[in-house]
């Protein structure tokens, strides 16, 4: 690749990555302020909420990250960008339809979640810890689709090479959160469980803030609502052949680290519960105490920290030249930007890793030691924070891995990939909880990561484009 068609890569990357470590940083004090509060296992009353208020969270979030960031913009990305190449105005109409189709169905989407809240509340209400979990799953609902909204115009903007708003704003939702945790919620609540439904109103208040801060600019670059469902039909066929397989293709980690989440709160001993599994026939003892969802999202924060940075800045400022190079049909220059795009994340990712591996406990302590975390708790967090940091080289490294198969418009390898990734990391799910709690669910997560890149890397190499290993 010449030096002068490396340009766009490097400074997205940088405008990306330096957007995206303001708001990591950001994101580590949210999480500090978080900790303060809610603590990790909780303490009187509270036992619980920071574990109900992670799983509430995750569920909005799984959906940014499959409709947001995820599956929907990398089948959408390259269509658009083809599109503002040759026909603004067709850019336009598509960008419209997109999202208006995008506000229709995630409406219904959020709809039909609140009567499944309220129907699972009404039947098992009676037990706390389903009834707060409901709850907050409720409040936090409608931040999937502000964030999923949010999510699509950043992909105009990448469309259009423009990366400094999109990646200020991730920030909203840190700041929002900040004044919620350090302001709002310890003045007007004093009691755990309502200091948590104060932090769920300002994620959705900061979904919607998302929107406003990126409709000003978007105008000044020529994108207004031109709604043509005509014109916009063969982009839109366009990114449906690819939309569902990449649904799993792409989200396979943050599947992962759902169903981590699912079977840390259902798994978990309660005080004053049984000590074993009544559903199993008090057959096996509970693997997990309360708290096991908390130490894991709180893992899963640290080792985003630098896959935010690295994997992430990369993956997103490359996605559209790999694009450029596929729809030219020069394998060579494509085959050049993957060797770069893997060389810049494993040079970073993982010296990370290990940093973070080595160092987990004092960063645990630091951020997180303080008001209702306790040292048992740091011990906990630090467990998982060692064992997803292990994984960082290959979690980094997969989300460039996998938008070369997309730019190519391959999405079938990688879904048929991810699918046994799936299934291996359930199987190690189980196979480590017992023996290692909740350290047994992050490094099963690790260990997929990496088969993943690895089955990933040597397909792509041999079938699609010449990546250059000794560099690596």
């Amino acid at each position: 690749m010449k030096r002068a068609e490396r340009h766009p890569l490097l400074s997205g990357t940088r405008i990306t990555g330096l957007g995206t470590l303001a708001s990591r940083v950001l994101g580590l004090l949210r999480e500090s302020a978080t900790a303060s509060l809610l603590g990790l296992a909780g303490v009187g009353d509270g036992r619980g909420v920071m574990d109900a208020f992670v799983i509430a969270f995750r569920i909005p979030n799984l959906f940014r990250r499959l409709f947001g960031e995820g599956a929907l913009t990398a089948s959408y990305l390259p269509v658009l960008t083809a599109h503002l190449e040759t026909d603004r105005q067709a850019a336009r109409q598509l960008a419209s339809v997109v999202i208006t189709l995008l506000i229709v169905l995630l409406t219904a989407l959020v709809a039909l979640g609140e009567v499944i809240f309220g129907i699972i509340w009404y039947v098992w209400g009676d037990i706390p810890r389903v009834e707060l979990l409901m709850g907050l799953s409720a409040v936090m609902l409608p931040y999937l689709l502000f964030i999923c909204v949010a999510a699509q115009l950043t992909t105009m903007y990448h469309a259009s090479r423009h990366f400094a708003i999109p990646a200020v704003t991730p920030m909203v939702l840190n700041i929002v959160w900040l004044a919620a945790a350090w302001g709002v919620a310890p003045w007007f609540a004093p009691d755990q469980i309502v200091q948590a439904y104060v932090l769920a109103v300002g994620v959705v208040v900061a979904g919607l803030l998302q929107i406003a801060v990126q409709v000003p600019m978007l105008r000044r670059l020529g994108f207004h609502f031109d709604f043509n469902w005509s014109a916009a039909r063969s982009g839109l066929k366009q990114i449906g052949r690819n939309l569902a397989p990449m649904l799993v293709g792409l989200a396979v980690l943050q599947i992962n680290t759902f169903n981590d989440s699912l079977i840390a709160w259902g798994l978990a001993s309660t005080p004053g519960g049984p000590e074993t599994i009544p559903w199993l026939g008090d057959l096996l003892r509970y693997p997990l105490d309360q708290g096991a969802v908390a130490a894991l999202y709180y893992g899963e924060r640290l080792y985003e920290f630098p896959l935010g940075i690295v994997g992430t800045a990369v993956a997103v400022a490359i996605f559209p030249l790999l694009s450029r190079h596929a729809a030219r049909g020069d394998s060579r220059s494509l085959g050049e930007d993957m060797t770069l795009g893997v060389r810049l994340v494993l040079s970073l990712g993982v010296p990370a890793g290990i940093g973070l591996m080595l160092m987990a406990q004092p960063v645990a302590r630091l951020l997180f030691e303080h008001g209702n975390f306790l040292p048992s708790d740091t011990v906990r967090a630090a467990g998982t924070i060692t064992c997803y940091s292990a994984g960082i080289w290959a979690y980094c490294a997969t989300q460039v891995m996998v938008r070369g198969f997309y730019a190519l418009g391959d999405a079938a390898t990688p879904v048929r990939i991810a699918a046994w990734m799936v299934g291996l990391n359930l199987a190690l799910n189980l196979s480590l909880i017992w023996p290692l709690a909740e350290n047994g669910l992050a490094i099963s997560t690790s260990i997929a990561a990496a088969v993943q890149v690895i089955v990933l890397t040597l397909i792509f190499s041999r079938r699609r484009a010449h990546l250059d290993w000794r560099s690596l």
